[in-house]
Formats: structure tokens, sequence, C-alpha cells
């Protein structure tokens, strides 16, 4: 029971060393946050993840991975599956699993504990959000968007390159610009879709009575010395 208490403090530990610090400065729209997508990044998650595996679940850790070579295969299969993931909501995921079993975490399991950690906080998974982002109609800022998040990305990952190039071309992209606002909800910032400029009523043109007319004329004729 130490143990598992343990782990559970760990696992907060390491979420908390990863937060991104409030000072950072955002990257600019547009650009493309390659550091957010960066497998660097994500390998150290599962490597912190699969630690804090072996101090909960001992035993059944070396049970289920004692040889090195099978194990690096393992994780390799894991930083695949959970490419789609942050390294915070992987962090949490673990989290989550070792808070709700006693039992080894299987990768499905692995899966499902992400995606709830997301769902918790009334987000989106990068997936289903490039989706929506990629089907939302225009004007951008009043469609009906599941979380500002979404509106975010894709404004910063560009509407033209959602809509207009491949996949395998756009989705990288748009999960940097996700991972980087999901970064900033993740901390407990206030995400808000801005209010689209309404533009201004044309100013009714001012009707003239004929003496008016008249006067505006003649000074116009005196002005151009006519």
């Amino acid at each position: 029971m130490a143990d598992h208490k343990q782990a559970a403090e760990l696992a907060q530990q390491i979420a908390q060393k990863t937060e991104v610090s409030p000072t950072t400065s955002a990257t600019p729209a547009g650009q493309d946050d390659r550091a957010d997508r960066d497998d660097g990044s994500l390998i150290e998650a599962i490597n912190q993840v699969f630690a804090l595996f072996r101090l909960n679940y001992h035993n059944q850790y070396y049970a289920a991975w004692s040889d090195a070579q099978q194990l690096g295969q393992v994780k390799r299969l894991w930083l695949e599956a959970l490419s789609e993931f942050s390294g915070e909501l992987i962090l949490m995921g673990a989290r989550r699993a070792i808070e709700g079993s006693d039992y080894l975490p299987t990768l499905n399991r692995m899966l499902s504990s992400c995606s709830d950690a997301l769902s918790d906080l009334g987000l989106p998974s990068a997936a289903t959000a490039y989706e929506e982002a990629c089907l939302a109609p225009s004007p951008k800022a009043e469609a009906a968007w599941s979380h500002p998040i979404v509106y975010l990305a894709g404004r910063d990952a560009s509407w033209y390159l959602l809509a207009n190039q491949a996949r395998a071309e756009a989705w990288p992209i748009f999960q940097g610009h996700y991972n980087r606002w999901l970064k900033r909800a993740l901390r407990g910032e206030t995400l808000t879709i801005p209010e689209r400029k309404q533009l201004e009523a044309p100013t009714e043109p001012v009707s003239m009575d004929l003496k008016d007319r008249k006067t505006a004329l003649s000074a116009l004729r005196k002005e151009m010395g006519l």
C-alpha cells in the first residue's frame, strides 16, 4: 500500500515538473510549434511511465517485461500508440491507471486512461479536434465548437492548410498547436474564442434640399474657378 501511495506521489511530482512555466512565451500564431511534436518529449514521458510502473508493480513488471530487448520493443509500441497525446497527458493517464488498479496496466488501459483524463477536463482528443476543425463551417469564430482549444489550434495551424492539404501534412502541424494550447488548458488557463468584429452599419447619406444643393454647387464652381 505504501508503494502504491509512493508511486502516485511520484507521478504527481513528474507531472508538475513537466508543466511549462507561466512566463514562457506562446508561439506566435501561424508558426509550427515543433517542440511540442518532438518525439524526444514523448520518449521521455514513456520512460517515466515505465519507471512508475516498475516502482508500483515491481513483481508484475518484471514478470511481464524481464527481457531488456522485449522491453524496448514494448516501449516503441506504446510510443506509437500514445503519440496522439502530449507528454503531460500520458503522465496523467499513467497516474489515473496507477491510482485505479492494483494490476499492471495494459496498453489499452493506458489509452483509455489518457482519453478519460481529457474527458474529465471537457477536452476532445487531438484526433477528434482535428476532424472537428477540418469540418467546421465558416465563419469559423461563429461555429459551434466543442471547446475553444479546437478553434485556437485550427486558427494557428491555418484554416487554409486544413482545408487544402492532405492529412499527412496538416495533422502534425495541427497536433503541435493543439498540444501547445493543451498545456495552457492543463495549467488552468481559461481559453476563449475571440469575438468576431462586427462591421459597422453604413452611414446613411444626408439628403440635401434644392437650396442646399445649389449652394454646394456654387461653392464647388467657385473653388474650381468656373
